[in-house]
C-alpha cells in the first residue's frame, strides 16, 4: 500500500470474487452465473439505449421501479435500485447498522468485508452442525441482522414463516434478507414487507435473469427504509444505474417467462447433478440455489478444486475450517454438468491407480 493510504483501512481484507481466468477456456462453474444468455428482447433494449450514452440515466429509474413494484406487490416508493445487490447491501449496512450487525458464520463473504469497511461490530452466529440456520439463534440480538436465503455457499434455505419469526423477534432493528438465489426454489419474504417495517428484502438480476454483467440489484421495504437508503445513494452516486442496465432490467421483467423456464432447467439439472454426485460418494447439502455444496471422503475440497482446474473445470473452494472439504459447484447446462462428472470420474480413476 502507499504511504498515503488511510490507517482506517490498513487491515482491511477485500472481498475476493470468483476467478475469471484468461489463460484458457474453462467449464466455468465457480461464480454462479447463468448458463443462458438473456432473451433477445433484452439485447434489443440494450442496443437501443447504446445510442443515447451521451445522456445521463434516469437517477430515479422510474420505469424499472414501477415494473418492479408491480411485480413485488409494493409501491414505487418502496423500491430502491442498485448497481448490483452488493451496492444495495453496502447502503443498508451504512444506513442501519451503527450498533453492529449479525450474520451466519458461514455465509456470503461480502458481509464481513462490509462490516470491516464500515467499522461495524460483527456478531457471527454459528450454523448448526448440519449447516442449518436456526431462527431462534437470531431472536432478540439487539442489532440488525442480514441473512442470505438461500444461504451461500450452502444453498440451504428458511421458510417464509421462519423469516417472519426473525423479523418479529427483532422489531427494533432492521432485518435484511438477501435473496440473490431465491428464484431457484425458495420462497421470497417479499409478502411480509407490508407487515414488518423493519424488513428489507434484497434481490439481484445477476443469477436468475442472466444479467450478471449488467450489474443490477434492488431492495424492497417500507417507504421509510427506502427513503433512508436513497438519502445515502444520492449522496454517493445518484446515477448509480446506467441507461443500458435500466433498459435491460425492464425488458427482462417483461420477458420473465423466459427467465422462469431457465430457472426450472437449472433446478432440474441441480437435482440430477446432486444425485450423480451422491452416487460418487459425495455429501451434497439440500440446495435451493443455482449451485450445490458438496464434499466427499476420498478427496479433499482443495485438492478436488485444483485437480478440476488442471483439467479445465472451475469450481469454488473456501478455506474456512468447517467447510474446507467442500466445493461449491454452479449448476450449468446439461453438457457442462456431464463434463464435470466425467472429469471427477477421471480424477478418481487416476487416484485409485
Amino acid at each position: 500500500m502507499s504511504r498515503y493510504f488511510s490507517e482506517r483501512f490498513a487491515t482491511l481484507r477485500p472481498y475476493v470474487p470468483g476467478e475469471q481466468p484468461q489463460d484458457q477456456q474453462y467449464v466455468k462453474l465457480n461464480t454462479n452465473e447463468s448458463p443462458f444468455p438473456p432473451p433477445q428482447a433484452v439485447l434489443d433494449a440494450v442496443n437501443a439505449e447504446s445510442g443515447r450514452l451521451q445522456l445521463y440515466s434516469d437517477p430515479d429509474g422510474r420505469l424499472l421501479r414501477r415494473k418492479l413494484a408491480e411485480r413485488c406487490g409494493v409501491g414505487e416508493e418502496q423500491i430502491l435500485l442498485g448497481n448490483g445487490s452488493d451496492e444495495v447491501l453496502y447502503l443498508a449496512f451504512m444506513a442501519f447498522c451503527d450498533n453492529g450487525i449479525a450474520f451466519p458464520d458461514i455465509s456470503y463473504g461480502f458481509y464481513p468485508v462490509l462490516a470491516s469497511l464500515l467499522n461495524l461490530e460483527a456478531l457471527r452466529i454459528p450454523l448448526r452442525e448440519d449447516f442449518r440456520i436456526v431462527p431462534e439463534d437470531y431472536f432478540g440480538l439487539g442489532r440488525p441482522i442480514v441473512i442470505a436465503n438461500p444461504n451461500a455457499p450452502t444453498g440451504m434455505c428458511l421458510s417464509v414463516g421462519e423469516i417472519e419469526s426473525i423479523a418479529a423477534a427483532n422489531a427494533g432493528h432492521v432485518v435484511i434478507v438477501d435473496e440473490a438465489y431465491v428464484d431457484f426454489g425458495a420462497e421470497s419474504a417479499m409478502p411480509l414487507i407490508g407487515k414488518y417495517d423493519n424488513l428489507l428484502v434484497v434481490q439481484t438480476f445477476s443469477k436468475s435473469r442472466s444479467l450478471a454483467g449488467a450489474r443490477l440489484g434492488f431492495a424492497a421495504g417500507s417507504a421509510e427504509l427506502i427513503a433512508d437508503l436513497n438519502t445515502l445513494r444520492c449522496s454517493i452516486n445518484p446515477y448509480n444505474v446506467n441507461r443500458m442496465t435500466l433498459a435491460a432490467g425492464h425488458a427482462s421483467l417483461e420477458n420473465d417467462e423466459y427467465n422462469r423456464a431457465n430457472c426450472k432447467i437449472v433446478a432440474d439439472n441441480r437435482a440430477w447433478t446432486a444425485e450423480e454426485l451422491k452416487k460418487r460418494g459425495f455429501t451434497v447439502l439440500d440446495s435451493r440455489a443455482n449451485f450445490v455444496f458438496a464434499g466427499c471422503g476420498w478427496i479433499g475440497g482443495g485438492e478436488l478444486y485444483r485437480e478440476l482446474k488442471a483439467r479445465g473445470v472451475l469450481v469454488r473452494h473456501f478455506t474456512q475450517e468447517r467447510i474446507e472439504n467442500f466445493v461449491r459447484i454452479t449448476i450449468g447446462s446439461c453438457t457442462q454438468m456431464e463434463i464435470l462428472l466425467k472429469t471427477i470420474d477421471a480424477i478418481r480413476e487416476e487416484l485409485s491407480q
